[in-house]
């Protein structure tokens, strides 16, 4: 499971860092209908190579995403910030 922080309507989709004890999260998609959610999901499934399901954090910024199928070294090497 991720912990994650989001930020939706960014200039570009990417991890940046942390913030707290969470991933910072920049989405392009607004927040509306869902979209920045499924934009978190794709661009984590593509970082590691997992399934992302939204576990929970619909509506909120703070959000906890399970990898499924997850390689966890591959999570932690492809999460991993400086």
């Amino acid at each position: 499971m991720v912990d994650c922080w989001v930020v939706p309507g960014a200039s570009r989709s990417e991890t940046k860092g942390v913030h707290g004890d969470s991933l910072r999260i920049r989405v392009s998609a607004p927040p509306e209908g869902g979209r920045a959610n499924r934009e978190v999901c794709r661009l984590l499934e593509e970082a590691t190579g997992a399934r992302a399901e939204l576990l929970s954090g619909s509506t909120s910024r703070r959000k906890q995403i399970l990898l499924r199928d997850a390689d966890i070294g591959r999570v932690e090497e492809r999460l991993s910030v400086e």
